[in-house]
């Protein structure tokens, strides 16, 4: 048993915030039916990298990654059969999720009062990138451009250059858990009371809950923070030094007056912790950069490793920056089996992460991977949905699985 098992899901989700949600549910025994056209396919199928460097609709290695466990449909909704298949999914299924623009499902006939009719206890969720109401509510966009409308941009980077965004969609990466834990409420009211509902979660409005020291130090102090690179107020030093090898680095940061000391005796000058410029944090703020230029002087001759552990045995926080291959080979995650091995009907055999936690009487984990475009048709329609061989032939000689 799966904590999950016996949830069904109509998933018209794109992109990573909504997919993740459903693959969130999905790997916990959630039955999720993912629905797309090739007319609009998810636009995460063009992202790369592809496997074995070939491009294909099929071959995203990003959209492998948040679609596992789900079954995939096709279906071109601006054609009515399609849209009543559609319908059909809906009755089926306990959750509908949604992240397009507000208004798009509406105009498809898919908004959430029409599903009521079709099934009334349905629970429908959108993920709209900034609500669905508010002069800014149809403003279109994605999670990248979401992160710099919250202020993440306005302080990643360094003070004498222009902001720098945080890598990918930070808020697609928020949002679903916000999500995740709100569909629990919702399907433990609807087990209470047999009523449906509908739920609208911001991505903008989830972001803003992690920039809650940012807005704190504005309202209280009346500061704006400033990009700062890898500086920290409360710790020197504190940053990431190149290390022996091509694109080898690690990451220290000194925190105490006994940390400084330790740091000092790894690198081979325990006298440097008595000079007077660096005996105090405050001290070793305003000297950070002729400290990093002495650890850098150091570590450079040094394996990234070596490095880390030094200074760990020391008492000194430090940590490899690991590479995509580290991460793949690490053997605390291969030890724990995090990386699980599938079979993808084009791409072959590899790898999908597993969630970050365990349960341990209900285990989840991949167990199907992500589908080709369209490739459960057949599956849904006879063995969900219910349809004969005539009826599902017909659909398809009308083009309804496009």
């Amino acid at each position: 048993m799966k904590p999950l098992d016996g949830v069904r899901v109509a998933d018209f989700t794109w992109i990573i915030a909504g997919p993740l949600t459903s693959k969130i549910l999905a790997d916990h025994g959630a039955d999720v039916v993912r629905i797309e056209s090739y007319a609009r396919p998810d636009n995460l199928r063009s992202i790369s990298p592809m496997k074995d460097g070939i491009s294909g609709i099929n071959r995203s290695a990003t959209f492998a990654r948040y679609n596992t466990n789900k079954f995939g449909v096709c279906l071109n909704l601006k054609k009515p059969k399609a849209l009543a298949v559609a319908k059909r999914i809906v009755a089926w299924a306990d959750i509908v999720l949604e992240n397009f623009t507000p208004g798009v499902m509406e105009r498809l006939g898919l908004g959430y009062e029409e599903l009521c009719r079709v099934n009334p206890d349905i629970i429908m969720l959108s993920l709209p990138l900034l609500g669905r109401s508010g002069p800014l509510a149809h403003h279109p966009g994605l999670g990248v451009q979401l992160s710099d409308l919250i202020g993440f941009g306005n302080i990643t980077g360094w003070p004498d250059r222009e902001p720098s965004s945080p890598p990918g969609a930070y808020t697609d990466f928020i949002s679903p858990y916000f999500a995740i834990s709100t569909l629990m409420a919702a399907l433990d009211y609807r087990r209470r009371t047999g009523k449906g509902q509908y739920i609208e979660i911001s991505q903008f409005e989830a972001g803003i809950h992690f920039m809650a020291p940012v807005m704190l130090e504005w309202v209280v102090n009346g500061r704006e923070p400033v990009r700062n690179g890898n500086r920290c107020d409360y710790a020197a030093p504190h940053g990431v030094y190149r290390c022996l090898g091509h694109q080898r680095w690690c990451a220290i940061t000194v925190f105490t007056d006994d940390e400084w000391r330790g740091l000092c005796q790894v690198i081979g000058d325990p006298a440097l912790s008595e000079d007077s410029r660096f005996t105090t944090l405050m001290g070793r703020l305003e000297n950070s950069a002729e400290i990093d230029g002495l650890i850098e002087e150091w570590t450079a001759a040094q394996a990234a490793e070596e490095v880390m552990l030094k200074m760990q045995k020391a008492g000194v926080p430090a940590g490899v920056a690991l590479s995509g291959r580290d991460l793949f080979e690490n053997p605390q995650l291969n030890d724990r089996g995090f990386y699980k091995g599938l079979t993808h009907a084009e791409m072959g055999y590899h790898h999908y992460p597993s969630a970050p936690f365990r349960f341990n009487r209900t285990p989840c984990e991949p167990e199907r991977p992500a589908p080709c475009l369209g490739q459960h048709n057949e599956y849904v329609c006879r063995q969900i949905l219910g349809m004969s061989d005539d009826e599902f032939v017909q659909l398809l000689s009308e083009d309804v699985f496009q």
